[in-house]
C-alpha cells in the first residue's frame, strides 16, 4: 500500500464509509477503490481515470483533491495524450482522370444543345415574319354618316325619365334613411349616496367596465318589473366584463377609482376616491 492509498483509506475509515458507500458516491467500481489504496493503478481502465477517481475519492472523504494530487504528482501516473492517426484522403489519379471525363463531356453537350436552340429561335422568328406578311389586311370598319340620335334627359321632382325611340324608363331615387339618434347618458341627479343617470335615444344598455386598479367587487342588478342580479363578483386588473340589458339597472361598485365606467358608448365618471359607489342607469324608451 502507498503514502497514498493510505492518506485515503485513513480520510475513509475516519469517515465511516464503507467501500460500498464510496461506489455508491463516486460512481466508481469497488475493485477500482481497492486498486487506489493498494497503489495498484495498472488495475484502472487508463493513467486518465488514475487522477479522475482519486480526485473523485478524496472529495468524498472530505479532502481537498488538488491538495492530494499535488503532494503526489510524481506518484501518480502521467496522462498520456492519444496518439490520433492522421486520416489519408484516398484520391487516386484515375478518380481524376475520371473527374475530368465527366466534366468534358458535360460541356459539349451543352454546347451542342445551345447551338440547337439558337438556331430553333432564328427558325422560328422567320417563320412568323413570313407568316405575318402573307395574311391580308382585313377591310376597315365602315363609318356612317348617319348617327343615333342622344336619348332626351328630362328630370322633375319625383325621378329621372329617360326617353329615346325604342323605350322610355323612369328611374325613381332611393330617398335617404334619416340618421339613427345619438344615444344620451345625462346625470340627471345625485341622492342618497346614488347617481341617476337616464340614457335615451336606445333600446338597450351597453355597458363596459375595465378593472385599471389592482381589483374590484362590483354588483350588477336589472331593473324592470322585478330587480334580480345579474352578476356579482371581484374583477381583477385587466378584466374588461360587458353587460347588455334592455331594462334600466343599478350598479355597485367596490372601489370607485379602481374602474373605467362606459355605458353606450359614453364615459361615466366614479370619482378618484378609493370608496364605494353606487349608480341607477334609467333607460328611457321611445
Amino acid at each position: 500500500m502507498t503514502d497514498l492509498g493510505q492518506l485515503l483509506r485513513k480520510a475513509r475509515m475516519e469517515k465511516k464509509i464503507s467501500l460500498e458507500q464510496l461506489e455508491e458516491t463516486t460512481k466508481i467500481r469497488k475493485r477500482y477503490l481497492e486498486a487506489i489504496e493498494d497503489g495498484n493503478y495498472k488495475v484502472l481502465p487508463g493513467n486518465f481515470y488514475v487522477r479522475a477517481f482519486i480526485k473523485s475519492y478524496a472529495e468524498a472523504v472530505g479532502m481537498d483533491p488538488n491538495e492530494v494530487l499535488r503532494m503526489y504528482q510524481n506518484v501518480i501516473p502521467t496522462t498520456e495524450p492519444e496518439r490520433v492517426e492522421p486520416i489519408r484522403s484516398k484520391r487516386t489519379t484515375r478518380n481524376t482522370e475520371k473527374i475530368g471525363k465527366y466534366a468534358s463531356t458535360i460541356m459539349m453537350v451543352s454546347f451542342v444543345v445551345l447551338i440547337l436552340g439558337i438556331i430553333y429561335y432564328y427558325l422560328n422568328m422567320n417563320y412568323i415574319s413570313k407568316q405575318n406578311e402573307a395574311t391580308p389586311n382585313s377591310e376597315p370598319k365602315r363609318v356612317t354618316d348617319k348617327a343615333e340620335p342622344a336619348p332626351t334627359v328630362s328630370s322633375d321632382t319625383y325621378g329621372i325619365t329617360l326617353n329615346d325611340k325604342n323605350a322610355t324608363t323612369t328611374i325613381t331615387p332611393t330617398p335617404t334613411p334619416p340618421p339613427a339618434p345619438i344615444v344620451e347618458v345625462k346625470l340627471v341627479k345625485s341622492q342618497g349616496g346614488i347617481d341617476y343617470y337616464s340614457v335615451s335615444n336606445t333600446e338597450k344598455l351597453n355597458i363596459d367596465m375595465k378593472v385599471t386598479g389592482d381589483a374590484c367587487w362590483v354588483q350588477v342588478d336589472s331593473i324592470g318589473k322585478r330587480s334580480e342580479t345579474i352578476d356579482e363578483g371581484t374583477y381583477k386588473n385587466g378584466n374588461n366584463p360587458k353587460w347588455e340589458l334592455t331594462n334600466s339597472a343599478f350598479l355597485v361598485f367596490g372601489r370607485a377609482n379602481a374602474v373605467e365606467l362606459t355605458v353606450n358608448g359614453t364615459s361615466v365618471a366614479l370619482g378618484d376616491a378609493p370608496n364605494a359607489k353606487r349608480i341607477q342607469l334609467d333607460l328611457v324608451k321611445t
